[in-house]
């Protein structure tokens, strides 16, 4: 392994454990097996350490949203299968994520803020495709589907190494998708009943 990955990875298991500011420089180091100094040839500071891994995560993420069947059915079901198999895999960097994303200091905020909204906006294209009826609803949808997979991160260890912990989480998360169709034609009934 080389070091850039050694250091990611102690700082992904340091920052999971103690939190971003609670992790200096030096203990990233030690945890990777070097010096304090010695880190700073392959990154500026804990800044970059954080940035490079966030982006590397959502690089892989954002891949998984882009279509590949030219069915928006099966579109769905791959970007929610393999975000659910990333999130069991990477319960800390998840962790990382969703507890640390507003350290991210400049240059790398913005940039990844941009990011960020173009992947949730990728959600939000694969879900209208599937439900073109469902509206308004379809940012909520996306919300919601992400964060029933993310919440993975938050688990007890014992719940999240379950055997069929993706299989059922897949079915959990999928199983209101439906429900958009249905909510769509309900408001309209609503709405002329009004």
């Amino acid at each position: 392994m080389d070091r850039e990955r050694r250091i990611l990875e102690a700082a992904t298991e340091a920052f999971y454990e103690k939190g971003f500011h609670g992790v200096g420089v030096d203990e990233i180091g030690k945890r990777a097996g070097l010096s304090g100094p010695s880190l700073y040839r392959h990154f500026s500071g804990k800044d970059e350490i954080l940035a490079t891994l966030l982006n590397e995560a959502l690089d892989e993420l954002v891949s998984a949203t882009i279509p590949v069947h030219g069915d928006p059915g099966p579109d769905l079901d791959r970007a929610v299968r393999h975000h659910i198999t990333f999130a069991v895999e990477h319960r800390e960097l998840v962790n990382l994520y969703q507890r640390d994303v507003r350290s991210l200091a400049d240059p790398w905020r913005r940039p990844f803020d941009r990011r960020r909204a173009q992947y949730t906006a990728r959600w939000e294209e694969l879900l209208g495709h599937r439900y073109p009826d469902a509206g308004h609803r379809i940012p909520v949808a996306a919300q919601a589907v992400l964060g029933m997979i993310f919440s993975v991160s938050n688990w007890p260890r014992r719940t999240a190494q379950s055997t069929d912990i993706e299989e059922t989480l897949r079915l959990l998360t999928t199983a209101g998708l439906p429900g958009l169709e249905e909510g769509a034609s309900s408001s309209g009934d609503r709405a002329r009943t009004s």
